[in-house]
């Protein structure tokens, strides 16, 4: 009897350890095939997203790419309530003038100064519309869509179309332009190489009117913020509702015009020295990268479309001779840029050379 129980309990042992056995190779089998499926996966994962050239700007931009793309259709469906902004504020700046500033001018002033300010108010006022409804409703240019014998630098991956130097795709007109250098939201338009003069003397003539208009009522300023000032006193000043409207709209022309002229100002000093440089703002991103990466090389970057800082403002405006700083420059003109944005040459006084696409 008590051989039978250890033959039994003996049995038992051996068949607990088998099972215990197959259990571990069972687990264990599970936990090799989890570990290969997690690898095929990471092998996956990196054969679909890899790429040698990626870096900290790329992760960036396609972490902001969702930002991006907002941007872009808002800025398409608002471009044309900027527009009405800017015609609004515009128009109300003027009739304060007209209606507030050139009354008192008119009564103050001696005539050498009327005679001046009259002038150049009109004068400034006259290049600030001309340029602005150019630079709206004037195309920036556009590249060919036909294959032709243009030069082209690459193959638009959008327009699947060939590349011009200097052209870039607009991810909001969704088309290639010419000399791209930005989409303005207040112009509901690309500045382009058929528009970039027209874009550029709007901001400078704009800057001009605002720093005129600030320094012309400053006085006017400083004596209606005393009286709005006095509103709150025991008892009020006994101001009628005429003084009080005409003092509430010298501060609105006041603050308007100098937020304007310091931060359109800033911007027009920069496209000036783009200008100066022979670039345009994404010219200005590219090549400093590329700058930056022949350095490395111990490398000289040469920008080709740099002509000298004189010989580039006369490209820019258009200026042959003498005559046309005067009837190009600081008279409305709709001439038109130099050359056709798809080739770049330049003539000067002794060579002439054609500037071809690296």
């Amino acid at each position: 009897m008590r051989g039978r129980m250890r033959l039994f309990s003996c049995a038992m042992r051996l068949f607990l350890r088998c099972f215990r056995q197959g259990r571990r190779r069972g687990s264990s089998k599970l936990l090799k095939r989890a570990g290969e499926l997690w690898s095929y996966g990471k092998l996956c994962a990196k054969s679909l997203f890899y790429n040698s050239l990626t870096n900290s700007d790329v992760v960036i931009d396609s972490l902001f790419e969702p930002v991006y793309w907002l941007v872009d259709h808002v800025t398409r469906w608002f471009g044309v309530a900027f527009v009405f902004l800017v015609v609004v504020l515009t128009s109300s700046i003027v009739l304060i003038v007209y209606i507030c500033l050139l009354p008192l001018i008119l009564d103050t002033y001696s005539p050498a100064w009327i005679t001046w300010h009259v002038c150049y108010g009109h004068w400034n006022l006259l290049m600030i519309v001309f340029h602005y409804y150019k630079a709206a409703r004037t195309s920036p240019g556009y590249p060919p869509q036909m294959k032709t014998d243009t030069p082209s630098v690459s193959i638009c991956k959008k327009c699947i179309a060939p590349k011009p130097p200097r052209t870039h795709h607009c991810s909001i007109c969704n088309r290639c332009i010419l000399k791209m250098d930005h989409h303005c939201p207040w112009l509901n338009n690309c500045v382009g190489h058929f528009n970039h003069r027209y874009f550029f003397s709007f901001c400078l003539f704009m800057t001009m009117g605002c720093l005129y208009c600030s320094i012309s009522s400053r006085d006017m300023f400083i004596d209606s913020y005393s009286a709005v000032e006095s509103y709150y006193q025991t008892p009020p000043p006994p101001f009628t509702f005429k003084e009080r409207v005409f003092h509430k709209c010298i501060i609105y022309l006041w603050v308007l015009c100098s937020s304007v002229a310091l931060a359109l100002g800033g911007l027009t000093l920069w496209h000036a020295m783009l200008i100066s440089r022979g670039e345009t703002s994404i010219e200005r991103h590219i090549n400093r990268k590329e700058k930056h990466r022949l350095e490395k090389g111990k490398q000289v970057f040469r920008n080709i479309f740099h002509y000298g800082r004189m010989n580039n403002w006369k490209v820019f405006f258009g200026v042959e001779t003498r005559s046309h700083w005067l009837t190009r420059v600081l008279l409305p003109s709709a001439h038109p840029p130099y050359g056709d944005g798809l080739t770049w040459t330049h003539s000067s006084t002794t060579t002439r050379s054609t500037l071809l696409a690296i």
